[in-house]
């Protein structure tokens, strides 16, 4: 009980003002709290996961030259959300989309996000020191992040009602740009240039595949 109690405590101190709480706030104002609550939920449970595998087995392995590329890649993922966040969700696109969307984009935004965070550190460091007791401190981590990131989604509840509806959309981009941004930069800062040059591509090449219907609809009509 004393790995469940001390996980809990310290992944939700851990969490409080963390870049996942920003997030859960601000897309609070764009999802249904159930959805963004059940994403933070399963994204937390999966990442943690990882976490407490790698304090059982390979407890050092975060704190090595792989949290460089760890965080680059949430990077990238973060910059590549708010691309596709300042594009919008427009009505005429022609598609309906599929009920599960929005708990999907949750999901995958906080288990990148939690890849070399330090809730995950953290519980990977709990791990390492209640070993015996691996499910003990996995429930206890996910439990006491979903608790503050709750927190965050009712301020995002309070404040989306007061918002103009444009306004969410807008500050979660710049959450996902700036911390984006922070994220490429550490962690690339220590990688060789041809990993910048690879991500500069492919950044280019999904901002091309998420406004292409923008750019096509702006093209001159030959006939």
């Amino acid at each position: 009980m004393d790995a469940f109690l001390i996980s809990l405590v310290m992944v939700f101190l851990a969490e409080m003002g963390d870049k996942t709480q920003l997030v859960a706030l601000v897309l609070a104002g764009r999802y249904r709290p159930w959805v963004v609550l059940a994403g933070i939920l399963a994204a937390t449970g999966a990442a943690h996961v990882i976490s407490v595998a790698a304090g059982v087995l390979l407890g050092g392995f975060l704190a090595g030259p792989g949290s460089y590329w760890l965080m680059f890649l949430a990077g990238l993922s973060f910059l590549l959300f708010g691309i596709w966040t300042l594009r919008g969700d427009s009505a005429d696109e022609g598609e309906v989309r599929a009920a599960s969307t929005p708990f999907f984009v949750v999901f995958w935004t906080f288990l990148i996000a939690e890849m070399g965070d330090k809730t995950m550190l953290t519980t990977t460091t709990i791990t390492a020191q209640h070993h015996l007791h691996p499910f003990l401190v996995w429930s206890g981590s996910t439990i006491g992040m979903v608790a503050a990131d709750g927190i965050a989604i009712a301020i995002g509840l309070l404040l989306g009602s007061r918002l103009p509806p444009a306004a969410p959309r807008f500050l979660a981009a710049a959450v996902f740009l700036l911390f984006g941004s922070w994220n490429v930069w550490m962690g690339g800062k220590e990688l060789p240039p041809t990993s910048w040059m690879g991500a500069g591509l492919f950044l280019l090449g999904a901002t091309l595949i998420l406004y292409r219907k923008s750019i096509l609809r702006r093209r001159p009509i030959d006939d």
